[in-house]
């Protein structure tokens, strides 16, 4: 009898531990570091588990071959996307924005197409080769490559710090709206801040870039780590009370503060090239508690899903608002 207490007291432990939704019927695992390779098993895993409910597509390699992967939720044509990883240090935006794609999944199965006649695409992890150099696997890469990315590193075996793709350049400075004034490139090839020959040089961003010009989402939004903050400002124009409100909306939803941008930022980022390019509103969203140049830890995780789990829904809803707008305009 007192064995059996015992037994059911450690249950009962567990379960407040673990929320529902980080048990055993969950696919995505919060409680680890996330890796290419599980990204990549869990991709696979919940398109068999959720077959009506998405879809996968491989809109590109790294630099190193490493395939990178969209989730379509949904069929609709009008969409919203949302992206991780664009520095490696930063996967536990991978790790969210898995477990937001099936959440989201999960709650289509259940009834709850909250979609419409829309489509939420999520690129998890842009950058997989600045992932797994980040996580310390280094002996996944061919050897004089390996010496390369030490060279990269500052000739030091610890990459904890490690934000570029593999050949050494910052993803999230390849971009071309205001990529010509960026003022704090690294010269060469280098762990951080390396914006490449050119925009667009990347095979990462490449990738992403076709998959926007192919679908043409009315919101975007960029996880990125660390900070608690919203960034939205980046020429707007005409459109800044507009993207304002969303950002608001946003920040109420998680809890953030709404970024002011230095007056040196002068772009090179992606949500940068995308509300330029679109003038449609795009957010990076930077979560977790401040961190200096490394990824964040784990225990931070179920707080910033608590913050994020609702985000995909928030913008579906604006983005039909701003479709609607658009609709009347035309006169439709």
């Amino acid at each position: 009898m007192k064995r059996r207490l015992i037994i059911m007291t450690i249950i009962v432990l567990l379960l407040s531990i673990y929320p529902k939704e980080y048990r055993a019927d969950s696919v995505i695992d919060v409680n680890k570091e996330y890796t290419y390779e599980d990204f990549q098993e869990d991709v696979w895993i919940l398109k068999s588990k959720y077959k009506k409910q998405l879809q996968v597509h491989t809109i590109g390699k790294s630099e190193f071959g490493r395939k990178i992967y969209a989730v379509q939720i949904g069929t609709g044509e009008k969409s919203v996307l949302l992206s991780g990883a664009h520095h490696g240090r930063e996967w536990i935006t991978s790790l969210l924005t898995m477990k937001m794609t099936e959440d989201i999944a999960a709650t289509m199965k259940n009834g709850d197409n909250f979609l419409g006649s829309y489509s939420i695409w999520i690129v998890p992890m842009i950058n997989p080769d600045g992932v797994t150099i980040q996580q310390g696997k280094i002996n996944k890469f061919p050897f004089f490559s390996k010496r390369k990315i030490k060279k990269m590193n500052g000739g030091i075996d610890d990459f904890t710090r490690w934000k570029s793709n593999g050949l050494g350049v910052d993803l999230n400075r390849q971009y071309p709206a205001g990529w010509e004034y960026l003022k704090d490139s690294k010269k060469e090839p280098s762990y951080k801040n390396y914006k490449g020959k050119a925009p667009f040089e990347a095979a990462e961003v490449q990738a992403i870039v076709k998959l926007t010009e192919k679908i043409k989402p009315t919101i975007a939004v960029a996880y990125h780590s660390s900070g608690q903050e919203i960034f939205w400002q980046y020429n707007n124009g005409v459109n800044e009370e507009r993207d304002q409100m969303i950002a608001e909306v946003l920040a109420k939803e998680t809890g953030y503060k709404l970024g002011t941008p230095n007056k040196d930022a002068i772009g090179g980022g992606f949500t940068d090239w995308f509300i330029t390019t679109y003038h449609l509103p795009a957010f990076t969203i930077e979560i977790c508690p401040l961190v200096d140049e490394r990824d964040p830890s784990l225990i931070n995780f179920s707080n910033e899903w608590a913050r994020n789990k609702a985000i995909p829904r928030t913008l579906i809803e604006e983005a039909k608002k701003i479709d609607a707008v658009h609709k009347k305009m035309l006169g439709d």
